[in-house]
C-alpha cells in the first residue's frame, strides 16, 4: 500500500516528535521513519539513513535478525526483542529493542515499529550486582558466611547454603525459629540468644555476639551470630542476619592468650626490671619488678609516662639520650652499668641493656629495656674491697710488727745472755752486784718493751670499739688538766680554736690518747730558744673533720725522716725522753678508728699534725 504524498509527510513530522527512541521499518526491512530522540541514541544522520536497510546499518548485530523480523510477520507470539551493545563517542552504550508489527488501514502488516531502550545503567548495575554477588559467595565461602532471614508473618525461616553447611544439616533439612535455637549449646549460649533475639523483636535492636552450638553431627564449635530486626510501617515484618564460623578464629585466640599469659608469667617472675617504650620514650609495657621498684600496685600507673616523670632530670635526661641513640643508629646497648635516682631519692645500681624494636622498613617504633638490680653487688664489691685493703695493710702491720717484735726481743735476749755470762764468770763481789744492777735494768726495760708490744696488739686486734659523739673540747679540756703542772713547768700555752659545740665520732680513749700524745710531744720537744705554743682548730671536709694539732718547737726533717715517722721506737731527737713508741700508738689507734694522720713540718719553726675523723664509719 502507498500512502500518499501529504500523509507521509505528517506521519513522519509527528513521528519525528515522539519523546521516545522509536523506528519504524518496511517489510524490506528499510528504515521508513525514526524519532529524533532514535537518532540521537545511536548517533546516526537522518538523511544517511533513510531508505537503507537495518541490518546495514546496524550491522554488528546477530545474523539472524532478518530471521527474527520475519518471524513477527508471520507470527505475533515470535520473539520480538533483542539486546545489544554499541560504541559511541560516550563509552559503550548498551540498548533493548522491542518491535511490534506495523499495520495498515486494512489491518495489513506493512512492517515493524521498533522501540529501543537505553538500558546502559541497568546493564552496568547487573553487572556490578553480579561482581558483588561472586564476591559475597567467595567471602562467604572463605571466611565461612551464611546468612539467614526470617519471615514473621509467613512464621518461615530461611538458610543460605553456607548457614546451612555451617550446621552440617542435610538439603532436605528445613530451619524454623525452635530448631534453630535448639542447635545452641545448653547454658550461657542457648540462653543468650533467645533473650537477644526476643530483646530485638521488641526493641529493634541489632545484635552480634560470639556464641557455641552443637552442629547436626555432633560437633561443638564457635560461631558469630548477628542479626537484626526489619520494620514496615512501624511493623516487625522480619529479622535478617549473619552467621559465621568462628571456631578456627577462636582456637587462635586461645592459643595467643595462652602465649600471652605464659610470656607474661614469665616476665613477671623473672628477676629483671622489663619495660618497653614507645617513640617517645613513654612506657607502654612494664612487668611486675619494674612496679615493685618504683613502688606502684598496678602497671596502669606507670603506662604513658616517660623516665622525667619518674626520675630527677639530669637521670632522666640521661636515659633519653641512650633511648634517642639505640633507636637512631639501631644498635643495641648491652649490659651498661647506670644509676638511677628516683624523685623521691631512691638511687640504685642498674646493669641496663636496651634493645630497638623497629619496623620491616628499617625504622624504630620503640626499644625493650632490661635492668638487673647490682645495687647489692656494688654494695658487696666495695665491702670486699675494703676488706681487702684492711686485710692488706693488717697483713703489712702484722709483718712489721713481727719485723720489730723479732728484732727487740732477739735485742733484749742477747743482752741477758751477755750479762748473765759476765755473772758466771765474775770473781769480784762488787762487779757480782754492779751485772745484777743491770741485769734489774734489762728486765725493766724488757717489761716495757712487752708492755709496749702488748698495747700496740690490743690496738689492732679489738674489732669491737663502738665509736660514739665525743665532744672535742671536752676532751682538749681533760687532757689540759692531766697536764697542769707539766704545761706549767714548760711555759706552755695551748691556743684553743675549736667551738664548744663540734663534736667527733671516735672511741674516747682514743681521742684522749692522741690528743695527750700529740700534746706532750709538743712541749717535750721545744724549742729552747722559745716557750711552747700549742695551736689546735678543726674543720670539716668531706666525710671527715679534721683536727690540727700545731707547734712552735723542733720540727722535724721530714725528707730524713719522713717515711720512718710513725714506725716503733723510731725517734728524732737527742731528748732523753724520747722512745720512739708514741707516734707509732698513737697512729696505729687513729687508723683503728678508721681515720688517718697527715704531717708538715719545717726546721726549728715547728709541727702540724692533721689527724682525720671519720664521719661515716
Amino acid at each position: 500500500m502507498m500512502l500518499k504524498g501529504p500523509q507521509i509527510k505528517t506521519n513522519n513530522y509527528l513521528i519525528k516528535q515522539l519523546p521516545e527512541a522509536i523506528v519504524f521499518i518496511n517489510k524490506k526491512f528499510e528504515v521508513v521513519y525514526a524519532s529524533d530522540k532514535w537518532f540521537k541514541a545511536h548517533e546516526l544522520e537522518p538523511g544517511l539513513t533513510f531508505g537503507r536497510k537495518i541490518g546495514s546499518i546496524f550491522s554488528h548485530l546477530s545474523e539472524n535478525l532478518e530471521g527474527k523480523f520475519e518471524e513477527s510477520f508471520k507470527d505475533d507470539a515470535a520473539s520480538s526483542e533483542i539486546e545489544y551493545s554499541l560504541q559511541t563517542a560516550a563509552g559503550d552504550k548498551f540498548f533493548k529493542w522491542t518491535w511490534n508489527p506495523w499495520y495498515d488501514e486494512s489491518e495489513n502488516v506493512i512492517g515493524l515499529i521498533i522501540l529501543t531502550q537505553d538500558i546502559t545503567l541497568s546493564k552496568f548495575r547487573e553487572e556490578r550486582v553480579q561482581r558483588l554477588q561472586s564476591l559475597l559467595e567467595v567471602t562467604a565461602e572463605v571466611g565461612e558466611i551464611g546468612t539467614w532471614e526470617y519471615n514473621v508473618e509467613e512464621d518461615k525461616l530461611l538458610w543460605c547454603d553456607m548457614t546451612r553447611k555451617i550446621h552440617e544439616v542435610s538439603n532436605d533439612f528445613e530451619p524454623s525459629m525452635d530448631n534453630a535455637f535448639d542447635f545452641y549449646k545448653e547454658g550461657y549460649s542457648k540462653n543468650t540468644i533467645s533473650l537477644i533475639v526476643h530483646k530485638a523483636m521488641e526493641s529493634g535492636e541489632p545484635w552480634s555476639e560470639k556464641l557455641q552450638i552443637i552442629t547436626a553431627k555432633g560437633k561443638e564449635i564457635w560461631v558469630q551470630a548477628a542479626g537484626r530486626p526489619i520494620f514496615k510501617n512501624q511493623k516487625l515484618v522480619s529479622l535478617a542476619g549473619t552467621f559465621q564460623n568462628i571456631q578456627d578464629q577462636i582456637q587462635t585466640e586461645v592459643k595467643t592468650k595462652a602465649s600471652e599469659d605464659l610470656m607474661r608469667t614469665l616476665i613477671n617472675n623473672l628477676p629483671l626490671n622489663v619495660y618497653i617504650k614507645d617513640i617517645d620514650s613513654r612506657k607502654i609495657l612494664v612487668n611486675k619488678a619494674e612496679c615493685d621498684y618504683f613502688g606502684v600496685n598496678s602497671p596502669e600507673e606507670l603506662l604513658g609516662k616517660s623516665d622525667f616523670d619518674l626520675f630527677d632530670e639530669d637521670m632522666a635526661q640521661i636515659s633519653r639520650d641512650e633511648d634517642i641513640m639505640v633507636m637512631e643508629t639501631l644498635n643495641p646497648m648491652l649490659g651498661k652499668e647506670t644509676i638511677s635516682r628516683t624523685k623521691d631519692g631512691k638511687v640504685t645500681t642498674f646493669l641496663t641493656s636496651k634493645i630497638p624494636l623497629s619496623h620491616k622498613d628499617g625504622k624504630a617504633y620503640g626499644l625493650v629495656g632490661i635492668s638487673l638490680d647490682i645495687s647489692d653487688i656494688k654494695r658487696k664489691e666495695d665491702e670486699l674491697r675494703d676488706l681487702i685493703n684492711v686485710t692488706s695493710l693488717q697483713n703489712k702491720k702484722l709483718v712489721n710488727f713481727a719485723h720489730i717484735v723479732s728484732h727487740n726481743l732477739r735485742s733484749h735476749t742477747s743482752n741477758f745472755s751477755m750479762l748473765l755470762d759476765f755473772l758466771v764468770h765474775e770473781k769480784e763481789e762488787v762487779e757480782k752486784q754492779n751485772i745484777i744492777k743491770m741485769l734489774v735494768n734489762a728486765s725493766d726495760n724488757l717489761l716495757e718493751t712487752l708492755e709496749n708490744l702488748n698495747e700496740v696488739v690490743a690496738i689492732n686486734t679489738n674489732v669491737n670499739l663502738k665509736k660514739r659523739p665525743v665532744s672535742l673540747n671536752n676532751k682538749i679540756h681533760v687532757v689540759e688538766q692531766n697536764l697542769i703542772a707539766f704545761l706549767k713547768n714548760n711555759n706552755a700555752k695551748i691556743i684553743n680554736k675549736i667551738t664548744e659545740e663540734l663534736e667527733i665520732k671516735g672511741v674516747p680513749t682514743y681521742v684522749e690518747n692522741v690528743l695527750m700524745n700529740f700534746i706532750t710531744n709538743a712541749v717535750r720537744y721545744k724549742n729552747p730558744e722559745r716557750d711552747p705554743i700549742i695551736t689546735l682548730t678543726a674543720r670539716r671536709e668531706k666525710n671527715y673533720c679534721i683536727l690540727s694539732i700545731s707547734d712552735n718547737g723542733l720540727g722535724i726533717d721530714l725528707k730524713k725522716y719522713g717515711d720512718k715517722l710513725f714506725g716503733m721506737y723510731k725517734t728524732f731527737h737527742d731528748h732523753p725522753d724520747a722512745r720512739g713508741i708514741g707516734l707509732y700508738i698513737t697512729k696505729n689507734q687513729i687508723e683503728a678508728m678508721n681515720g688517718k694522720i697527715t704531717v708538715s713540718s719545717q726546721l726549728g719553726k715547728g709541727t702540724t699534725f692533721n689527724i682525720y675523723f671519720n664521719e661515716t664509719n
